[in-house]
This record gives C-alpha cells, structure tokens and sequence, in this order.
C-alpha cells in the first residue's frame, strides 16, 4: 500500500470516528432512567418541560464533561507513552493524579467539601505534582533525562500518596472521609454548565496546542541524543508538551475526580488501529477517549438506580479491553 492511500485511509478512519462520537454523544443526551429506563422519543419532550430540562440543564454539560475528559486522558496518555517510550505509562505517571487527590482530600478536610475550593486545590496540586517532578528530573546527577522522569515521577507520587493516607486517617469517619473516598473513586455527578463553562477555553486551547504541534511530539519518542541531533530541545520541549496535556487532565480532573485506565488502554488501542504516528494517532487516542469515558458515564448513570461510580466502571472496562488487546496481540504475533 502506498503512502498516500494509507494516509488516505487513516484520515477516513479519524472521520469515521467522529461520525460514532458524535452518534454516541446524541444517544448519550436521550438514554437514561426518565420518563423511563431506556431511549427517550426525542418528540415527546415539546410538551415536558421536566425532560427538557434534564436533557439541557442535566445531560448536556455532562456529555461535554465525558467528552472532554475523554479527549485529556486519551491525547495525554498517548504523550505521556510516546515521551517515555513505554505504552504502560500514563497521565498520572509523574504525580498528575496523586497531587489531584491529595489536593482534593485536603480541601475537603480544611473546608468542609465546598466545592470551588476542592476544585481549586485538586488543580493546583495536580500542576504542583507535574512541575516537582520535572524540577526533581533536572538535579538528578544523570544525563539521562528519560530516566530521570521516571524516578522523579515515583518519589513524587509515593509524597502524595503518603499524604493522602495521612489526610485520610484524621479526616472525620462520618462525614469527611466518605466524601473523600468517593470523589477518589470519580463520577461525572457535579458536571453541571457553572462548573463546566468555565473550564472549556483552557482545555481546548491545550488540546489545540498539543494538535497543532503533534508533527514534533513523534521525536519525543526518540533516544534525547537521537532527538537533539534531530532538533528536538528535550529539557525544554518534553516538559512543554508534558504540561499542555496535563493542563486538561487537571481541570477534568478537578470536577470528574480519578478516572483511571483510559490514559493506559485508550492509546495503546489507537496505536494498534493507527500506528505510531502522533498525525494520526494523538487525534485518534483524543476521540477513542471520548467515546470511552461517554460510553462508561452513560452506563454509569443509566444502568442502575443508583449511580455507579465513573472510576470503577472505567477500571472494569478498561482492564477487560487491554486483556483482549494483549491476546490479540499475542495470537497476531504468532
């Protein structure tokens, strides 16, 4: 197959893509438990203002919610793969999400659960984690910048999760701690249009950065020597890049709390359906990702009467989906 029909073929494979998000994201909107389990009749809702109002006021932000963390957790998994060269990586790898929980149970210990402020201190701690880590990288006495990440990341994470385990063995057991224990266990409840609208402009600017530049992210996989010799600034462009996808991560993940899995299993499928190039694949991890997540939140908040949590769902599916890929792979590979 030549290049071009394979570049032809990839490009439809992305619209094709599209197209099923956006089909998702439509059933998403009228699938739920009112007026009953099931798919609501788009018609019947001219003359029920209840159902209009939870397919517009309700539904609606949390579909964009599932959507655009979707598209951070896959877009930084595939980054933060690509960096370290290694495809069981990703976005909480150098303390994204230890700093976001650690920062949220904090929160919720100091100020009682209101939310702004968990929002706030998940934000700033999960940045906080990924710049102590990138710090921590650079005075390790080793030319091996890669490596360096990857030591950095574990010490930083191992502070955060000690932390936590402190927070939550003084926090209220009646009020505080399950609190605690269920934002850590993530959920898209609190998605509604005051807490989403003002995250939208950051998130798409670093998901438009990070597209924009995706040409340069294929030498982030390199050797730092072979990367350098192709003009690649490692201590200054990893880092840039590594921030710009951790920017959605954290904001995401300051309303939806830890989604595990889909930074992990979300790339490593769109590698399998799109190959190593970042030109193909970073969009295509971005909208698996987000067909991901809106499928588990739909599931999440429709399957049952009571809500299960996004976290557990995402853990389910995600760790049945890698089983399948590392068969798959096994039995292609013999």
């Amino acid at each position: 197959m030549s290049q071009d029909s394979t570049k032809s073929s990839k490009t439809k494979g992305l619209l094709l893509l599209t197209a099923l998000l956006a089909v998702i994201a439509l059933l998403a909107l009228f699938f739920g438990r009112y007026p009953s389990p099931g798919i609501t009749n788009p018609f019947a809702l001219a003359t029920d203002p209840l159902g209009q109002s939870i397919i517009f006021n309700l539904r609606t932000p949390r579909v964009i919610a599932a959507i655009l963390l979707g598209m951070a957790l896959g877009g930084a998994g595939f980054i933060f793969q690509q960096s370290f060269s290694n495809p069981l990586v990703e976005p909480g790898f150098l303390g994204v999400s230890p700093g976001a929980a650690f920062g949220s149970a904090l929160a919720i210990l100091l100020f009682s659960g209101q939310f702004f402020l968990i929002q706030t201190f998940a934000i700033i701690f999960s940045l906080g984690g990924l710049v102590l880590s990138l710090l921590i990288a650079r005075i390790i006495p080793d030319n091996n910048y890669k490596l360096n990440l990857v030591f950095s990341g574990i010490i930083v994470s191992a502070l955060f999760s000690a932390g936590l385990g402190i927070i939550k063995y003084i926090a209220d057991p009646l009020s505080q701690l399950p609190e605690i224990t269920f934002w850590l266990l993530g959920g898209l409840w609190s998605a509604a249009w005051p807490r989403i609208i003002p995250i939208i402009l950051p998130v798409m600017a670093s998901f438009l950065v990070l597209l924009i530049f995706r040409w340069r992210i294929n030498l982030m996989g390199l050797d730092d020597r072979v990367a350098f010799t192709s003009g690649f600034n490692v201590k200054k462009e990893k880092p840039l890049f590594l921030f710009f996808a951790v920017i959605g991560v954290a904001l995401l993940t300051s309303i939806a709390g830890i989604v595990n899995w889909v930074g992990l299993i979300v790339p490593i499928i769109s590698r399998t359906l799109f190959g190593g190039n970042a030109r193909f694949t970073l969009p295509a991890s971005m909208i698996n990702g987000a067909i991901f997540v809106l499928i588990c939140d739909t599931i999440a908040r429709a399957l049952f009467a009571g809500e299960v949590p996004l976290g557990v769902l995402s853990a389910l599916l995600g760790s049945l989906s890698f089983l399948i890929v590392v068969i798959f792979r096994r039995r292609k590979a013999l």
